[in-house]
């Protein structure tokens, strides 16, 4: 694998928050990504889950404040990555001849909206 002064970060994981420049491979489906350690996570608990336990969120189970603030980028990168995704099919909506009302009822917002947020003019 490349030094991660080779690489340059263009996805993390939706999961644990690692950019691709830290894990050994990061699969992408629609908004989301997961890298191979977490697939290997989700195998184990699927093989050994017997029973419903409630999971603490990653924010709850988080004490130490700079583990809090590190993983803050993360989070927003990985929020601007679903962005981008939507917007990109929104693009590819309007391609194929998809309306503002269809896309905005899509969304479960209105036409208007959709306009505004993904049309690009002002």
């Amino acid at each position: 694998m490349p030094s991660t002064a080779d690489q340059s970060v263009i996805a993390a994981c939706s999961f644990c928050l690692k950019p691709n420049t830290e894990v050994s491979a990061l699969v992408a489906g629609p908004g989301v990504f997961i890298c191979s350690a977490c697939v290997v996570l989700c195998q184990q608990v699927i093989e050994t889950r017997t029973a419903a336990v409630p999971q603490l969120a990653p924010w709850e189970q988080a004490h130490d404040l700079e583990d809090v603030l590190a993983a803050l980028p993360r989070v927003a990168r990985t929020s601007d990555q679903v962005e981008e995704s939507l917007a990109g099919w929104v693009r590819r909506a309007r391609e194929l001849g998809a309306s503002w009302t269809r896309i905005g009822d899509a969304l479960g917002i209105t036409r208007q909206s959709a306009w505004e947020r993904f049309s690009g003019e002002k």
